[in-house]
């Protein structure tokens, strides 16, 4: 069964790029069939992928505006799973999807016609709540929201669960939380454990028993435009995303997944 996850926080800096990055390669390294789409006109997940974001002749924004055909955009990477690219060009899109009827549903259309060659599509999303967005949540079967273990990052999720709440009622009634996944994590500090036994109590089974540690190598990895497991496969960041790949499975194998309780 194909399943479709969107990546999203609100919040920045919260390794929102870097877990779509290593966690698409990590599934490929199990021989799933992976998609990445960018969906952030930085377009940094193009280009940790190690493709050039400058060179594209052909990007998600041709897709979502103007109709190409969503199989021409698609690049294969030397991580093992194809990547839907993006760029600056994407910026455009926010306001000229506005004109569209049914702009909601360009992403999950374009998706509907390269599902089927695909195990997993996993969408990055911009750190904020725009059509954009909205279009990766109305695509997508669940939602991964990677976040640190700080007093902010709690006040950032309450938003983003809300948000989840209005695209269930609006465009997406089966749209469901996949996973809260606790990145730069670093159980040595106090703050970290309080968050993440509040996670716990609130989340329960929906929180990935996975976390990603502060990780040198995985910082490095994306200026040489590689996931880390092509960089440093020995690395605690290469082991974690590959922990996690492997959590996410066991748990689509024991059961089908269950709409989020929001609110």
């Amino acid at each position: 069964m194909n399943r479709v996850f969107a990546i999203t926080n609100q919040k920045g800096g919260v390794g929102k790029t870097t877990t779509c990055v290593n966690l698409s390669a990590s599934l490929a390294a199990t021989k799933k069939s992976v998609l990445l789409v960018d969906l952030d006109p930085q377009g940094n997940a193009t280009m940790g992928s190690g493709v050039s974001k400058n060179d594209l002749e052909i990007s998600v924004y041709d897709v979502l505006v103007t109709s190409v055909d969503t199989s021409e955009a698609i690049v294969t990477t030397e991580g093992g799973y194809d990547v839907l690219p993006a760029n600056g060009d994407l910026t455009a899109a926010e306001v000229q999807l506005l004109e569209f009827d049914n702009r909601e549903m360009r992403l999950r259309k374009a998706l509907k016609r390269v599902k089927d060659n695909y195990d997993y599509i996993l969408i990055d999303c911009p750190p904020s709540l725009n059509m954009l967005t909205v279009n990766a949540l109305t695509a997508c079967d669940g939602v991964i929201i990677p976040m640190q273990c700080e007093y902010y990052a709690l006040e950032g999720l309450s938003a983003l669960l809300s948000t989840i709440e209005q695209i269930q009622g609006y465009t997406n009634p089966k749209l469901y939380i996949e996973g809260i996944l606790r990145t730069m994590y670093d159980p040595r500090n106090s703050l970290t454990n309080d968050v993440s036994a509040q996670l716990s109590h609130h989340f329960g089974e929906r929180l990935y028993r996975t976390c990603i540690p502060r990780n040198v190598r995985l910082a490095e990895a994306p200026s040489h435009g590689l996931p880390v497991l092509a960089y440093d496969r020995q690395s605690k960041g290469a082991i974690a995303y590959l922990a996690l790949a492997a959590e996410m499975q066991r748990r689509h194998v024991a059961a089908s997944p269950v709409e989020a309780e929001v609110g």
